[in-house]
């Protein structure tokens, strides 16, 4: 084999863009096509429970996308040296203390929000969609492909309780994020004018509405069918 043959078999393929094509399906699909909630129905406890208010919404939004991220990131890199059989236990052990690193930083920074959340931010622990991003892909893919797939997953489901609790919040308490919007708007056309809020969108039953709403649209604009 001559020297030149030799130096093209072992030439480098060019390392792939930070934000190649397939790099950013891996966080666009789970926004719309593959979304984590509307598609996969993961995740509906707390889309259901926190979702009263926007404020809460949001930290726990937050709170989830960093869990997500960081613990796919970690997985990744020990996923030459997790054994196979104690891979779910290693896998909870790392979700665990990142939650566990949430809830100290909300109970000295946030306290109120502390104890609004605090049974809801430790939930996470056992969220499929944590522990379905670590095992269909954090164990099998290197680190920063699994921060992108981590970050898709978790803004998909973020949006999707944000958008909960702002119908919820709007028609159930007349504000968005605690600014009384329907005090307003009634404020514009006179004291005989006002909006009524809709005691429904502050129970569970809101809630389980407005998600199906938001459910059967995306379905129908994607054509997604359940098989």
């Amino acid at each position: 084999m001559s020297a030149e043959t030799l130096e093209k078999s072992i030439e480098k393929k060019p390392a792939e863009a930070l934000l190649s094509k397939r790099r950013k399906k891996l966080v666009s699909d789970p926004l719309v096509d593959d979304n984590p909630i509307t598609i996969q129905v993961l995740g509906i406890c707390s889309a259901l429970a926190v979702t009263t208010q926007m404020k809460p919404t949001l930290v726990m939004a937050i709170a989830v996308i960093f869990v997500v991220v960081m613990s796919n990131l970690l997985i990744s890199l020990l996923r030459n040296t997790i054994p196979s059989r104690v891979r779910i236990i290693v896998q909870l052990a790392v979700v665990a203390t990142l939650v566990t690193l949430v809830n100290e930083v909300l109970k000295a920074f946030a306290f109120d929000m502390y104890k609004e959340l605090s049974v809801f931010v430790g939930l996470i622990i056992t969220n499929c969609i944590v522990m379905g991003r670590l095992e269909a892909f954090a164990l099998g893919n290197k680190p920063y492909d699994s921060i992108l797939d981590g970050f898709g997953s978790a803004l998909g489901y973020s949006w999707i309780i944000l958008t909960v609790a702002f119908f919820r919040e709007l028609l159930g308490s007349g504000s968005v994020f605690g600014i009384p919007i329907y005090d307003y708007v009634s404020s514009l056309f006179g004291s005989d004018f006002s909006l009524a809020t809709n005691g429904l969108m502050v129970s569970p039953v809101g809630a389980f509405m407005v998600l199906g709403l938001i459910i059967w649209i995306q379905r129908t604009k994607t054509g997604y069918v359940e098989h």
